[in-house]
């Protein structure tokens, strides 16, 4: 009991962990991104080794410190998460140069965010792996799977229900055809199924249990999702910016919750997808 006590997180170290979290997720994503990064060529190159390289160089010294140690698996998520974009960007238009594709027209832009998936989750589940950390640390398991996937398909249904007018609505989207859309649809399911499934496992699924010690599984999954919300914050594929990040929120949310009660990333995946339809409608339409 009492050494229970001694390892409870006080409210200010859960306060302190909350913002450290916050800041290092927006500064890896949002100046090192794995799409547009802020700095020039040098100096992003320079800054991505050397925050790695601290990141890393952090998360070993508080592995094999007793004090510091509860800290290191949050650490080295931090590190994983920056080495999987830095990964994704130097490679991400690899797919695109070998095979000559137009990166503006929709299987260009599906093949580009097959190899952002790929690279991105196979980074993840490898440094995972060699932290000696179990795929089920990540939610890369089988989970309660009837439930997940039970989930994930009526939620992917009743969105792709009202893809067409949501992405007329908000994403830009205008004079879509049933022809077109089936023209699209092998290109829209692959663009969707990339994006979400990197995006759970570089997000929910590396940080859910790393957080949960600190803040509990319900702010652990609010913070994810508020760092998540604030990563979109610049996209310019919606016509109200507003009402996008606003319903992003709660999404983000409800993907976490999902992830937690099914204790997998399947259904969390799934219900994502079918909530990127409008969006990839919208990029789709706009690119003709």
């Amino acid at each position: 009991m009492i050494d229970a006590e001694m390892t409870r997180p006080t409210n200010a170290e859960r306060i302190i962990v909350a913002v450290l979290f916050g800041a290092a997720g927006l500064l890896i994503v949002a100046v090192f991104s794995p799409w547009v990064p802020l700095l020039p060529a040098t100096q992003d190159l320079v800054g991505r080794i050397g925050v790695m390289l601290a990141l890393l160089a952090a998360a070993l010294f508080a592995r094999r410190s007793s004090w510091w140690n509860k800290y290191w698996q949050l650490l080295y998520g931090l590190f994983v998460l920056l080495a999987a974009s830095s990964a994704d960007w130097f490679v991400g238009n690899a797919l695109i140069r070998m095979n000559a594709l137009d990166p503006a027209a929709p299987k260009g832009m599906a093949l580009q965010k097959l190899n952002d998936g790929v690279v991105i989750t196979a980074v993840v589940l490898l440094l995972t792996r060699i932290s000696g950390g179990s795929l089920g640390s990540i939610y890369v398991q089988k989970g309660k799977l009837k439930q997940g996937i039970i989930i994930g398909t009526v939620s992917f249904a009743a969105a792709a229900a009202v893809a067409v007018p949501i992405s007329q609505l908000m994403f830009k989207a205008q004079n879509l055809t049933i022809t077109q859309i089936w023209q699209w649809s092998p290109w829209i399911l692959l663009f969707v199924l990339s994006s979400a499934t990197d995006e759970e496992i570089m997000f929910r699924g590396l940080f859910l249990r790393k957080l949960d010690p600190f803040l509990g599984p319900f702010f652990a999954n609010c913070l994810i999702a508020l760092v998540f919300t604030g990563l979109h914050a610049a996209v310019t594929y919606t016509s109200d910016q507003i009402g996008f990040l606003a319903a992003t929120l709660p999404l983000a949310v409800a993907w976490g919750y999902i992830m937690q009660k099914t204790d997998a990333v399947w259904g969390s995946i799934l219900f994502h997808a079918g909530m990127d339809i409008p969006i990839v409608l919208g990029l789709f339409a706009t690119a003709r």
